[in-house]
């Protein structure tokens, strides 16, 4: 929930957009993918991808540009069933090994510098050149308890116990006890939160599609399919390397598909197998494609019935995780 919630604000859709992607993709994936422990739902370089795709698409066309947005998440869905018809699973795993770890330390990289204002307590630049070259100037306007807030948060993800993790992540501690003091003992401090979030069931959105936006959508949705291609059926390795078993790679493309499919039609962020939820899901005793369509369910009811906590959440907050993300997508040893 931690890491949905800041992926669908870091994207620019919004935090329930996160949550949804993570409770469609994550249930459908599993019901219909090829691979028995994965987790499925919004990952870092899903979410960099497609916050340049709805700022792209807003740009260019601001009256359905979010729908053209969407359009390209259930196309991209679309591609990736194909993929999976047409066998094409085990060629994705035969990219290059240097291609991969340029790729992914680039999308770490962009999300530590789309993060620094959100973690200094200031508006999130949605262009990483732009966050970038204004990071001087914010240092000089940064709200120091939202600061501290967002340093604690980042100093738990990186040095919480492993003993505690399997009773506790450290997202779930960092999210639930910084908010708590951000709420009760630092209410007049101005430190920008979550918000009001949407309630109830996601709305279906129609697909729009434009001959003017033709390519921008074909381009994106081509890009969205082969990044999430990639990003779960490496972390099906990982989960095969867990737990001694091999999973099935067009099967799994197959499953992503439908649950990217899905989560566009409802305006939801598009995803991939998340390896360090993988991971501990296997760790956690999960052998099933059970267990992640109970992580799915249980999104689901907390969205319904706590959602209204989440507007408290401190922005700064969820930077400090997605900066410890960035940090762990960087490939160092490479």
């Amino acid at each position: 929930m931690p890491l949905a919630l800041a992926f669908g604000v870091s994207s620019g859709a919004g935090a329930i957009a996160g949550v949804y992607g993570a409770i469609l993709v994550g249930f459908f994936a599993a019901l219909f993918g090829g691979t028995a422990t994965q987790i499925s739902g919004p990952t870092g370089p899903m979410s960099v991808v497609m916050a340049l795709v709805l700022t792209q698409m807003i740009a260019h066309n601001p009256e359905h540009g979010l729908s053209l947005a969407f359009s390209c998440v259930i196309l991209a869905g679309l591609f990736q069933i194909a993929f999976g018809l047409l066998k094409l699973g085990k060629y994705f795993v035969m990219v290059p090994y240097p291609v991969i770890s340029g790729f992914m330390s680039g999308i770490g990289i962009i999300i530590i510098v789309l993060q620094v204002s959100p973690l200094l307590g200031l508006s999130a630049d949605s262009n990483p050149v732009s966050a970038l070259t204004n990071i001087p100037d914010n240092l000089s306007y940064l709200n120091i308890t939202a600061a501290i807030l967002g340093g604690a948060s980042l100093i738990i993800m990186t040095y919480w116990p492993k003993n505690l993790a399997r009773f506790m992540p450290a997202p779930l501690f960092a999210l639930v006890f910084l908010t708590l003091i951000s709420a009760l003992l630092l209410p007049d401090k101005n430190i920008p939160t979550i918000g009001e979030i949407p309630t109830g069931l996601p709305e279906l959105i129609i697909p729009s599609f434009s001959i003017d936006a033709l390519y921008d959508i074909t381009y994106f949705a081509f890009l969205l399919a082969v990044l999430g291609a990639i990003d779960s059926l490496l972390t099906s390795m990982v989960a095969d390397s867990m737990t001694q078993t091999h999973h099935l790679s067009d099967k799994e493309l197959i499953g992503q598909g439908i649950g990217n499919s899905i989560a566009g039609l409802f305006g939801a962020l598009p995803g991939a197998g998340a390896t360090m939820r993988t991971a501990i899901n296997i760790g956690a005793g999960g052998n099933c494609a059970l267990s992640g369509i109970t992580h799915a369910i249980a999104l689901l009811f907390i969205t319904l019935w706590a959602a209204d906590y989440a507007q408290y959440v401190p922005h700064s907050v969820l930077a400090g995780m997605l900066l410890k993300v960035g940090l762990d997508i960087i490939d160092w040893r490479f």
